[in-house]
């Protein structure tokens, strides 16, 4: 049920600060709104702009299902359905906490949510689950058991560094990437965390002068790596599957060559956070002994911060003296039962809305696997072929390459899902801050600026990919958007009524058009003063 919409919302920070950070969870903190507990426990991207209502990803805290949203390669709003889920969760755990009290139900639920990972993803019991608040945070979960695993002569290597979260430059040589942990604590950005600090080096993926992937990654990465391996380093390699683009680097046939030729020098850290892989894959990496990052928020659709590290039993079993730094960062519950060392060193300040987007997104992914997976399958590439389509008829939307076809390990992933593109007026690409301004006006109605058909049109409000930097050689910085299909329009589509079902996807694509149709609109019929002049006024 969707909260009142009079009823305001408060803003991470202040719901923080009534409840008082860093302290054991009381049963009084469950009985907020439910809106400002989902917002709560993250960092200020996640902190209500007022009086739109809205995030950073131009997502309100509660359903909204008049948004044309496909944004899932950034962030998507909880869906009424996720949201029903959370508001039961939170009944549940209230009955448990009378006995129990909220932080040992607390954890109790999540173990539970483990194993409920675990099988909605086909993973062996004996890979672990640490939870977090964002794919970020996990990224320093995992550098801190590399360091524990092959000591402090560590360098990061990140592949995909042009396409990646904002944070990565941060985390990967072990510094804060914002000025609040999720648990409060207030730190000082891009400062050394303590027992973490390091080298890191950056693999970008993009062809330096086209839009196109690199062809040369796999050799890059190996070359790399033997250089830091024969200085004497041992190397975290951080690769990318998929990027922001969908893209992925480097091939398995590359990673099972590095485990050939340095074994013990080098742990490998899979960027999965998009979760656009199939299971085989997924089962692959952690079978091969890597660490796997991932989240509820991108491809499966729950509200963004829920990260998660899934550590194999191989890394598991050797020990988890972690640096101190990381204490700042974690919270007892986030670390399996089975790690009582750890958890006994890390504080018990429970993240209720990081547990609740986990909730979430763990209806989300629960309702994905249960859709049939050739329907899966024909839905992605059915919406895809649809996509491809309008964007290559677009005299607007200029496409850029996506990831080329996969074997069948990959699934239903084997054909892309999202959908990269720059924006071009009279033979222009729009540059970094016209791009921008697009991306924001399309989230508006601005149905009062236009008339006849265009009015409807410019009325729809749409949610879509973040922009992505695009660095050129030789010219001023543009940027890509991004159409994406997500696991809820797969959801949502589904039904044991073959044709509902085609009239589902039929009208999906028909949505899909809309955004296409306002985003030409926006470009062809409104000056970039005029878009920056909406997004001020908005």
């Amino acid at each position: 049920m969707t909260p009142p919409a009079t009823r305001p919302e408060l803003s991470t920070s202040s719901f923080a600060v009534m409840r008082g950070q860093g302290t054991a969870t009381g049963l009084r903190d469950l009985f907020a709104l439910l809106g400002d507990l989902l917002i709560d426990g993250g960092d200020s991207r996640l902190t209500l702009d007022r009086p739109w209502g809205r995030n950073a990803y131009g997502c309100p805290p509660s359903p909204a299902p008049d948004l044309l949203c496909f944004s899932s390669s950034t962030a998507s709003p909880i869906s009424e359905r996720a949201y029903a889920r959370v508001e039961l969760a939170r009944e549940r755990l209230m009955h448990a906490a009378i006995s129990l009290g909220v932080d040992e139900a607390l954890d109790r639920r999540i173990e539970e949510m483990r194993c409920e990972l675990r099988s909605h993803l086909g993973l062996a019991g004996d890979v672990d689950v640490v939870f977090s608040p964002s794919g970020t945070d996990s990224q320093l979960h995992a550098l801190a058991l590399v360091r524990a695993r092959l000591g402090d002569h560590v360098t990061s290597v990140v592949v995909g560094s042009d396409q990646t979260g904002s944070g990565t430059a941060a985390t990967a040589r072990g510094q804060h990437f914002n000025t609040k942990t999720a648990s409060g604590l207030s730190v000082p950005r891009e400062a050394p965390i303590d027992g973490l600090s390091g080298e890191a080096l950056f693999l970008p993926l993009r062809d330096g002068v086209s839009m196109r992937p690199r062809s040369d990654i796999d050799t890059a990465v190996l070359d790399t790596v033997a250089g830091l391996v024969r200085d004497g380093r041992n190397v975290l390699l951080q690769v990318m599957d998929a990027s922001k683009f969908g893209w992925r680097a480097p091939g398995l046939a590359c990673l099972d060559e590095v485990a050939r030729r340095w074994p013990g020098h080098v742990q490998v850290v899979v960027d999965a956070c998009q979760m656009r892989l199939g299971a085989r894959r997924l089962r692959a990496y952690l079978d091969r002994g890597h660490l796997v990052l991932i989240s509820g928020s991108k491809f499966f659709g729950g509200p963004a911060f829920s990260g998660a590290l899934l550590v194999p039993h191989a890394v598991a079993s050797r020990g988890h003296a972690v640096a101190s730094g990381l204490l700042d960062y974690v919270n007892r519950c986030d670390w399996p039962l089975a790690w009582t060392d750890l958890r006994a060193r890390s504080a018990q300040r429970a993240n209720i809305g990081q547990w609740l987007r986990w909730e979430a997104a763990m209806e989300e992914i629960a309702a994905y696997h249960a859709v049939p997976e050739a329907f899966r399958r024909m839905a992605i590439r059915q919406l895809g072929e649809a996509i491809e389509s309008l964007l290559l008829l677009s005299p607007v939307l200029r496409p850029i390459a996506t990831h080329d076809a996969a074997d069948a390990m990959e699934g239903e992933f084997a054909a892309p899902t999202i959908f990269p593109f720059a924006l071009q007026r009279d033979g222009r690409l729009l540059d970094l801050g016209e791009t921008q301004a697009v991306y924001r006006a399309l989230q508006h109605d601005l149905g009062s600026r236009f008339s006849g058909p265009s009015a409807a049109v410019a009325a729809r409000q749409c949610l879509i990919g973040q922009p992505v930097r695009i660095e050129r050689d030789n010219g001023t910085p543009v940027a890509a958007l991004r159409l994406c299909i997500g696991a809820r329009q797969v959801t949502e589509a589904w039904s044991d009524d073959i044709t509902a079902a085609r009239v589902n996807l039929e009208a999906d694509i028909d949505r899909i058009a809309d955004v296409v149709a306002k985003t030409e609109l926006l470009v062809s019929d409104l000056s970039s003063q005029d878009l920056r002049d909406i997004c001020h006024a908005n």
